[in-house]
């Protein structure tokens, strides 16, 4: 009898000892392969965040008064999604813009131009950000609501200075331009054929200033950006050949009197990164509708 109280008991420790190490196994590889998922995400998440860096510097841009709006509207965007980052605009006109692209002292320059055979000699290079229609305005009250582009030329060449010759009212016309270096006033001379032609009643720095102008006078005609033209009172765009200055009819051509509006940068030369990123961003699709809300046309 003690014999086989003696084998039960040391059956039921061999019992006892085989499940405690079935548990202690068990828990081992489970707590071991639970620190070992534990480890490889954590290990993701931190190369993740090692990699999800955001963008910190600053981005200067200097140039045309006519991408104004459109310049302003990509940068306040631009930080909002990069808070660490200080996008800046210096509205100088587009030679003293691309002049700065060459000199260095901004990091993209802007032009409401294409750039001429000896800039891109200096080892400058332009990058299309967006199309403009040069818009043809008048005073509201004017009768005038469409001409030709050679009525147009006649008219800023002094050939023609009664605004009764073109069948409106009778009155002296005031032709209102901007300054010598505007990538406007080289778009409109260069396409209505008015280079060094143009007589002039006042010749302004900034295309609000040419709006100003020709809203106070009513015998007035000038020409100013698409984009800073629309929405505004006491002026209205003429019709040039019978099709208005609008983004459709910019994009597909049948509107003559337009230009583009470019990015200038020097030839083999890097962008800091918040440059380079700005750039990328701007000329992408991503930020094609803010500058379609900006009044200009996007390439893409």
């Amino acid at each position: 009898m003690k014999k086989l109280t003696c084998l039960g008991l040391a059956l039921v420790m061999a019992l006892s000892l085989t499940a405690c190490g079935g548990n202690n196994n068990s828990s081992s590889n489970s707590n071991g392969t639970g620190n070992s998922n534990t480890g490889s995400a954590a290990g993701a998440q931190s190369t993740d965040n090692n990699t999800q860096t955001d963008l910190s510097g600053s981005v200067t841009t200097n140039g045309s008064t006519s991408m104004e709006k459109v310049v302003l509207t990509l940068n306040e965007q631009f930080m909002i999604d990069h808070p660490d980052v200080k996008a800046s605009y210096d509205p100088t006109g587009s030679s003293t813009g691309i002049e700065a692209a060459k000199n260095g002292s901004a990091d993209i320059g802007l032009a409401s131009r294409a750039l001429k055979d000896e800039e891109v000699a200096d080892g400058l290079k332009s990058t299309t950000l967006a199309l403009d229609g040069i818009a043809i305005i008048v005073n509201a009250d004017s009768a005038i609501s469409d001409l030709t582009v050679e009525q147009i030329a006649q008219i800023f060449k002094g050939e023609v200075t009664n605004w009764s010759e073109m069948g409106g009212a009778d009155g002296a016309i005031a032709c209102i331009g901007r300054e010598g270096g505007s990538g406007t006033r080289d778009g409109f001379e260069s396409i209505t054929g008015t280079e060094d032609l143009c007589v002039l009643s006042q010749e302004l720095t900034s295309t609000g200033a040419v709006i100003e102008a020709v809203k106070n006078n009513p015998q007035a005609i000038g020409y100013a950006s698409l984009s800073a033209v629309e929405g505004q009172e006491g002026i209205k765009a003429i019709t040039v050949n019978g099709v208005a200055c609008s983004e459709e009819t910019v994009l597909d051509g049948s509107y003559e009197i337009q230009r583009p509006f470019i990015l200038v940068t020097k030839e083999g030369e890097t962008l800091s990164e918040a440059a380079q990123a700005w750039f990328d961003w701007a000329t992408s699709a991503a930020a094609s509708d803010l500058i379609r809300a900006a009044g200009a046309v996007p390439m893409v």
